[in-house]
């Protein structure tokens, strides 16, 4: 059933037994996982089903650290959330993410990768990814044109990739919401305010607002935020009527720890002549999985660097393919996304031509990062004076890296060039900005991935984290948070797959409690 908040009596009561804040893909897969229960859902979507440029404006905030993409340019702020713009990006991420590593300050999760491997599964289907599998050995089965290059495993390895269509929440899972007989969807209904019991242990009840002026209260067993990285450190912050500094913040520590992946195009990687190389390549619309090169444990232990990999294209268009700067630099998530293919189609193919006499260039390549930011308590989200049209503070964003981060990209691709040099197979060039060791600034085509994580982390420590390991806050009985803001550290894969699988996780915790 689909309720619109606008149209609703002011100051209505709802009740259910769970309420979801947030319908994007950690919100949706867990209603969906409730469906057909005796248990009613509350699921709070703070947009419609269609972008409206009023709502998304709710989601503008002030950029204070290093240079980072318009806040309300990258989430899309309507039923499925920013599932209506990811590209489809899928691998699980690996164990080294969970444990603690002496090299990697506030690293370490309560969780391990096998408490996710079964939620792995359950979100292939959701996803609508092919298979369970992620080895290499097991594509080259599905693809014999899978020919991977003969680097030293032990070194650098093919990580393994799968691409969801990509699957868009908002539109196929609408219906199957909307005609749930226990899920009770309510559009245009932002939680604007989080109001505990006396003693500031229990969830009394969230305030629901929109533009129509309309204010209602959902009352609930339980409630999980599902709203996104940013969304629920300012919601936590913002609640600060009876505790001073925000919910779940006694130790400050909601809204720190902001981290994104480090994407950066980093080097050329010269063949000495053709190779297969269907592995490696995206071919949009087409490609189900691919691979990307990534540095082994051991040797990331050894050389006390963070975990990363570098997926390859073809130099002649990567060269003058647009940043993701460029891309997405617009406040219409929706417009940047349009504006994308024409423009790069047209260049590409002046480029492609004007490169056509430069020599080997088709065995060239663009060896492009994707990389874990180290956890640092001096990322955060915090609240800005300013209030949006719904009485909220905004939210200022200060994304602040550190030395290992640069310096665990140069060392990646020095392990790379070795084994290609060892191999016979090519050479790598680094570009300008990694070639000076000293050199700690960042070029301006360095980008974050769109992947919000850390701002509520996960720790069994109160005095380390927000959550506990079952993603609930540590001093309050029934409040939960689902999604990449309770990851402790980023890994080197997109969070969309990890965060459905911790989100079905809690799922389960919380069918326990019933």
């Amino acid at each position: 059933m689909n309720i619109d908040a606008r149209e609703l009596n002011n100051n209505t009561s709802i009740h259910g037994d769970i309420c979801i804040i947030g319908a994007g893909a950690a919100g949706i897969s867990m209603a969906l996982d409730w469906d057909n229960t005796k248990y009613k859902v509350i699921l709070l979507e703070g947009g419609g089903f269609e972008y409206d440029a009023k709502l998304q404006e709710l989601y503008k905030g002030n950029i204070i650290g290093q240079k980072y993409l318009p806040l309300n340019a990258i989430r899309s702020h309507q039923f499925g959330g920013t599932t209506n713009l990811w590209g489809g990006l899928c691998s699980p991420y690996d164990e080294i993410d969970f444990v603690k590593r002496e090299w990697v300050e506030h690293s370490g999760w309560p969780i391990s990768l096998n408490d996710l491997y079964p939620y792995y599964k359950k979100t292939k289907d959701i996803l609508d990814l092919h298979s369970d599998e992620y080895s290499l050995n097991f594509w080259q089965k599905i693809n014999t044109n899978f020919i991977n290059l003969k680097l030293d495993n032990d070194v650098v390895h093919e990580k393994i990739w799968q691409f969801s269509p990509p699957t868009r929440f908002g539109s196929k899972y609408k219906d199957k919401i909307i005609n749930s007989n226990n899920i009770n969807l309510y559009t245009y209904a932002n939680v604007t305010d989080i109001i505990t019991e006396s003693n500031n242990t229990n969830i009394k009840e969230v305030i629901v607002n929109n533009h129509a002026k309309k204010k209602h209260k959902v009352i609930a067993k339980y409630y999980i935020l599902a709203c996104g990285a940013i969304q629920n450190a300012r919601l936590l912050l913002n609640s600060n009527k009876q505790v001073a500094k925000g919910l779940g913040n006694e130790y400050d520590l909601v809204g720190r720890y902001f981290m994104e992946h480090i994407e950066v195009k980093s080097s050329e990687l010269w063949l000495d002549k053709k190779y297969p190389m269907d592995l490696y390549l995206l071919e949009p619309g087409k490609t189900k999985a691919r691979a990307e090169l990534a540095i082994s444990s051991e040797i990331q232990e050894k050389y006390k660097i963070l975990n990363g990999t570098a997926s390859l294209r073809p130099l002649s268009l990567a060269r003058h393919s647009l940043t993701i700067n460029e891309r997405w630099g617009k406040g219409n998530p929706n417009l940047n996304k349009k504006k994308i293919s024409f423009r790069e189609r047209l260049k590409n193919k002046l480029t492609r031509i004007n490169e056509e006499f430069v020599e080997n260039i088709d065995q060239a390549y663009l060896l492009h990062t994707r990389i874990e930011q180290a956890p640092n308590p001096n990322s955060r989200i915090y609240l800005d004076k300013e209030k949006d049209a719904l009485g909220m503070h905004r939210a200022n964003l200060d994304w602040e890296l550190k030395t290992i981060d640069k310096r665990s990209i140069r060392k990646m691709y020095e392990i790379m060039g070795k084994q290609f040099g060892i191999s016979d197979i090519g050479r790598i060039k680094l570009l300008n900005f990694l070639t000076d060791d000293n050199e700690k600034t960042w070029p301006d085509f360095m980008s974050g991935g769109f992947h919000h994580m850390g701002t509520t982390r996960m720790s069994d420590d109160a005095q380390k984290g927000v959550v506990d390991k079952n993603c609930k806050l540590h001093n309050i009985n029934n409040l939960y948070v689902a999604g990449s803001s309770c990851f402790t550290t980023g890994g080197a894969a997109n969070p969309t797959f990890t965060l459905i699988a911790l989100s079905l996780r809690l799922s389960d915790h919380l069918k326990s409690k019933f």
